[in-house]
């Protein structure tokens, strides 16, 4: 069996999410008008947050950090796919693959460890208000920020170096519109086996001890929410938590579907239609999720709009 390599052929072939010629427009047009959105969105986020002085606290300093996340996970995927949908080469240099994919898993498990420390963020809102600029410390908040950057550091170099492992056979068409993990080891005519338990250790890992933080989180919140008196301080504890419960939900949701689960279970369709959400759709819909949910967000846009118009007129 020939085995082929970065020196006999230097590509990837990414075979896409359609061979229809007219649905590869459509979603070349709808994919493109996302990207242009989650850009925007989460610029948007990062300026306003950086420009209002009411806004740095460290709930916004650690949305502005997810909006940076968000904004170059899509950045990472969406141009190339854009491009191999527009073009019919569809391919990929082997270097720029496991670009991709090293970047890929290194701001997904930054994510991961991000939202966790979110979470705390909120518990200790509503659990601590008194102590809350005490605890979450300018330093703390940077030393979460730290390790959720060096965990991803750390998962996506063990994941480049053992997949830098595998043999590839016969073909170099990637059966997905991306560099991931799994259709990757499909491909391969090695054995996987102790590639991908180590993979699968270090991703469930990320995934479970982040979400165990999120969810002991929300337990205390819980609780302490349900000790208030009053429906109207219940509501409100509660849509301090909303925005981000739900971005929880969704980015957690997709990624447990697609990674948590053996080789042998992976589906291409299924878990094509779930790389779309999280990789395109969710950096889009997280800065509509903090922003249109949040009261501190919209009234902080337009006090920053109200000084560039005051600033104009003066000038």
């Amino acid at each position: 069996m020939r085995t082929w390599n970065n020196t006999e052929f230097p590509y990837f072939i990414l075979m896409g999410l359609t061979d229809s010629g007219e649905l590869q427009q459509a979603l070349s047009m709808l994919f493109l008008l996302i990207y242009l959105a989650s850009v925007l969105g989460n610029l948007a986020m990062i300026v306003i947050i950086r420009l209002d002085v009411q806004l740095h606290t460290p709930m916004y300093f650690f949305l502005t950090h997810l909006s940076f996340i968000d904004l170059s996970y899509s950045s990472v995927i969406t141009p190339k796919t854009l491009e191999n949908l527009l073009t019919s080469t569809k391919s990929i240099s082997f270097l720029g693959c496991f670009t991709q994919m090293y970047f890929f898993v290194l701001l997904g498990a930054a994510e991961c460890f991000l939202l966790a420390s979110m979470a705390y963020d909120r518990h200790v809102a509503i659990y601590s208000p008194l102590r809350y600029p005490e605890i979450l410390s300018k330093s703390l908040c940077r030393v979460l920020i730290m390790a959720s950057y060096l965990i991803g550091f750390i998962d996506s170099s063990v994941n480049a170096v053992c997949m830098s492992r595998l043999k590839f056979c016969n073909s170099n068409a990637v059966s997905h519109f991306f560099c991931d993990t799994s259709p990757m080891l499909a491909l391969s005519c090695t054995d996987t086996d102790e590639v991908q338990t180590i993979i699968f250790v270090f991703a469930g890992c990320t995934l479970m001890v982040s979400l165990i933080t999120i969810a002991t989180s929300y337990v205390s919140i819980l609780s302490t929410i349900l000790k208030i008196k009053s429906i109207t301080g219940k509501q409100k504890a509660f849509s301090t938590c909303a925005s981000h419960l739900l971005g929880v939900t969704i980015f957690y949701g997709t990624m447990i579907f697609t990674y948590l689960k053996p080789k042998q279970s992976y589906s291409l369709g299924k878990d094509q239609v779930a790389s779309v959400f999280y990789t395109i759709v969710i950096p889009m819909l997280n800065p509509l999720i903090y922003s249109l949910r949040n009261k501190e967000v919209k009234n902080a846009f337009f006090r920053v709009m109200q000084k560039r118009v005051s600033f104009g007129q003066l000038k």
